[in-house]
């Protein structure tokens, strides 16, 4: 199982409560991976854009095994990536081409490398030279306007990735349309015909982990990579599933870190996305949400919330 990479959700801060209540005995091992971050931006950016990127970098210990993500299209600068994450102690490092960001892909990075796979395999070396003692990943797409899973992969396996990870979609089709699980198949055939030992796992419409564990049962993948069903959800990889108290407290402790850790740096409206998916499917949820999104700091949500709590309490007595 792994923790998918979402700009602007995955950020430090959310990821250290993932580990906190994730990772528990008894909870499903996991790999967590960063934010995307950018390699050009690393290299050549000035020192406040430097300060950013490396924020996007920082990790609590419990979060191990965590691996860096990087876009580029600058050999160059994906080496140096690779080095500092090797540097800052990451466990693994993984190259986006997958990314369908329009600016992302003028940069020749991203999804824009399916096109371009003689540059893909560059990047891997550069890679591989910056942190040779960091086992590297691959996460993409099955094609950029088709499936060209017969032409792309090969190229990726060619370099001997420790993993692959499928977006099973095209970059055409985004995520407008069902991810295609039944080209896994084809992905591993692909693999076994060139005697690959690279896993190879699949990302698209995991709606959690029993879902993850029938996809993987159904098509064969060596691992699932989990995305959306984290919103909301830090005990995802637990299996515990918490009470609407235990969902607004750990909103409340959320924010705070996010304000401690990334207030200086990120606009405090990235939150609100979160509370989309702490604050739904129970009695007053949609006017508490109304009131969150026009929160302008923790302390205020903090407000907003125990008043919440307070009301449903004193309403539960009455009852």
């Amino acid at each position: 199982m792994v923790l998918a990479p979402m700009a602007n959700v995955t950020d430090a801060a959310f990821r250290s409560i993932i580990a906190h209540y994730s990772k528990v005995p008894g909870g499903i091992p996991y790999v967590t991976y960063t934010e995307f971050v950018s390699a050009d931006g690393l290299y050549r950016g000035d020192e406040r854009g430097k300060k950013i990127l490396l924020k996007d970098l920082e990790f609590s210990p419990k979060e191990h095994p965590i691996v860096a993500q990087f876009f580029t299209a600058e050999p160059e600068y994906m080496e140096y990536a690779a080095a500092l994450a090797a540097k800052l102690g990451f466990d693994g490092v993984d190259i986006n081409m997958g990314c369908p960001d329009r600016g992302v892909e003028k940069q020749g990075a991203g999804a824009a490398l399916i096109k371009n796979p003689k540059l893909a395999r560059e990047l891997m070396r550069a890679a591989k030279r910056g942190a040779p003692s960091l086992p590297l990943s691959i996460k993409t797409r099955i094609g950029y306007n088709k499936n060209e899973l017969d032409t792309w992969l090969p190229e990726l396996l060619a370099e001997k990735p420790v993993a692959v990870i499928l977006h099973l979609r095209t970059r055409k089709e985004m995520s407008d349309v069902p991810a295609h699980w039944d080209l896994m198949k084809q992905a591993l055939e692909i693999r076994g015909s060139l005697g690959s030992e690279t896993f190879i796992l699949g990302n698209g419409d995991v709606e959690g982990l029993e879902d993850a564990k029938q996809k993987a049962k159904e098509s064969g993948a060596d691992g699932i990579m989990l995305g959306k069903a984290i919103f909301g959800n830090p005990w995802l990889f637990s299996g515990h599933v918490p009470s609407v108290e235990e969902k607004l407290e750990v909103m409340i402790e959320h924010t705070k870190l996010f304000e401690e850790l990334l207030g200086d740096i990120k606009n405090f409206a990235i939150m609100k996305k979160h509370y989309k998916a702490y604050v739904n499917g129970f009695d007053g949820a949609k006017e508490l949400r109304m009131q969150l999104m026009e929160a302008e700091n923790a302390r205020e949500v903090e407000r907003i919330t125990r008043e919440y709590l307070e009301k449903v309490g004193d309403e539960k007595v009455h009852n």
